[in-house]
């Protein structure tokens, strides 16, 4: 699979012993650090052995950090060598631009809270009812199935 998903996430990069590897595009976000177009790297060749991982850093004004491990690799007729396939995963994301870490936790907080001031407007802004434990196993594969993959050519 490579790096980059390219569905509505701009503002992100990778990082794995102390390389960072992003969007080209995005030339002008980027710190101090070499940054390696992510085009040219694949979590295949990044994540090699179970226990492997990475961080993934998402919309650098909210500074999601997520740590992506590889935590068992699972031969399936399911997944062809160019697909991706999710098994497992915990809660539903939260909304665009909610304010990293600290703003979620203040959305948390106020959407569970009918009397709260910010009630309507926080519960408006996450369109309706917010279920934060939800996981949607289906709707994530699905979403893999429509991405774009690279071919990889057999030796």
């Amino acid at each position: 699979t490579t790096l980059s998903r390219r569905f509505s996430v701009d503002l992100h990069q990778f990082e794995k012993d102390g390389k960072y590897w992003g969007d080209s595009r995005n030339r002008e976000f980027e710190s101090d650090a070499e940054m390696i177009d992510e085009g040219k790297g694949s979590v295949g060749k990044m994540l090699l052995a179970e226990g492997d991982s990475l961080i993934y850093v998402y919309d650098f004004g909210d500074d999601w950090r997520h740590q992506v491990v590889l935590e068992k690799i699972i031969p399936s007729a399911a997944a062809t060598p160019t697909q991706s396939l999710c098994v497992a995963g915990e809660r539903r994301c939260p909304p665009e631009d909610v304010g990293g870490p600290f703003g979620y936790d203040e959305f948390l907080d106020v959407i569970f809270q009918p009397g709260h001031h910010e009630f309507s407007h926080f519960r408006g802004w996450a369109g309706g009812e917010f279920h934060a434990e939800e996981f949607d196993l289906k709707a994530v594969n699905k979403l893999l199935g429509r991405m774009k993959w690279p071919v990889r050519h057999r030796r």
